[in-house]
């Protein structure tokens, strides 16, 4: 094999990997499919329906292996002020996979003199269990720091966040993983305990008198407290309602501020930030919602074109609480 491919394939998982390895759910662009939650526990309970929201995400269809994930995530409110909330999920990667479960409560306050006017804060806390696995029934070698069988382990963590909503204005802000978890089965020393994440989000909704059209610019910036890396997503989302439903799609690109080196030569050092580009499309009828992602990589090397798709279904349950009088969708 070339150089070349050596260092296309090294660098393009040393990049996915950085960004998602040390994740328990892995952060892609799901969010901007209604599925807040998945990001921000605060967002248990926050909208005029419960909701169910079950995704499946497949990466590189012409590789063996590729990583792929699947949430069941749902959420709804139980009193004035409480949510609650769960998600279960399975991550796979090759011989590695995660699955794991997290319950959410959460706590909204409406700072508003009536519901008629959306000034809102929401604090929300998550716990969850996890546990690694290595399927080794395929391997020919023995490794005698792993042993033999199919070994797993088992830990807990926890996420805290809060959301602001003012009328089109939103905010939202988490911390993932913020118990030091110490791993040995499957890492070394050279991994630290500390995998605590912090996510930034924000956004506007903007929408003329008397038409149809709502468009919403929002950010996420996302940060690893213990290697300082960083990444920001920046979106346009659209939304238009029909006499059936609501239909929305938009567009995001994430770019991360650390570069990998790599070499195509083995003489010339080069440099590149994780880019993504990732479109999206959307319909809801009824209580049903169906969505469809893409994003593709536009990196100089990656290892597949194919991208990665992710389908998203949902159904809005329970009694449709109608308040606020704002098109503020992840709400409404």
């Amino acid at each position: 094999m070339k150089l070349g491919l050596y260092t296309s394939f090294l660098v393009t998982f040393f990049m996915i990997i950085t960004s998602n390895a040390q994740e328990v759910i892995p952060t892609y662009s799901d969010y901007l499919t209604d599925n807040l939650y998945l990001l921000h526990p605060s967002m248990a309970g926050a909208a005029n329906f419960n909701k169910i929201r079950l995704t499946a995400r497949q990466q590189w269809f012409d590789v063996k292996d590729a990583p792929s994930l699947q949430t069941l995530s749902v959420n709804g409110r139980v009193s004035e002020k409480i949510g609650i909330g769960g998600i279960v999920f399975n991550d796979k990667n090759g011989n590695y996979s995660k699955q794991g479960a997290y319950a959410t409560l959460a706590y909204h306050l409406l700072l508003s003199r009536s519901e008629l006017d959306l000034n809102q804060f929401s604090f929300g806390i998550s716990l969850g269990v996890i546990q690694h696995s290595l399927d080794q029934s395929g391997f020919t070698d023995f490794d005698p720091l792993i042993g033999g069988g199919n070994p797993s382990d088992i830990y807990a963590n926890m996420d805290v966040g809060m959301s602001y909503y003012y009328l089109d204005f939103f905010a939202h802000a988490t911390a993932k993983n913020i118990l030091p978890v110490k791993r040995d089965l499957f890492y070394s020393d050279a991994v630290p305990s500390n995998q605590r994440k912090y996510l930034f989000s924000t956004g506007y909704i903007y929408t003329k008198d008397n038409s149809d059209w709502s468009f919403e610019p929002s950010i996420l910036f996302q940060l690893r407290e213990q290697t300082a890396e960083k990444s920001i997503d920046a979106n346009l989302k659209a939304y238009r309602t029909l006499e059936f439903g609501d239909i929305w799609g938009g567009i995001s690109y994430r770019r991360s501020f650390e570069g990998a080196e790599y070499t195509t030569d083995g003489s010339k050092i080069e440099n590149q930030q994780l880019q993504y580009v990732t479109p999206f499309v959307g319909l809801e009828y009824k209580k049903f919602l169906f969505a469809y992602t893409y994003s593709h990589q536009i990196n100089s090397i990656v290892l597949s074109n194919s991208g990665f798709h992710q389908i998203t279904l949902g159904y809005n349950f329970g009694r449709d609480r109608g308040r606020y009088d704002c098109k503020c969708p992840a709400i409404n």
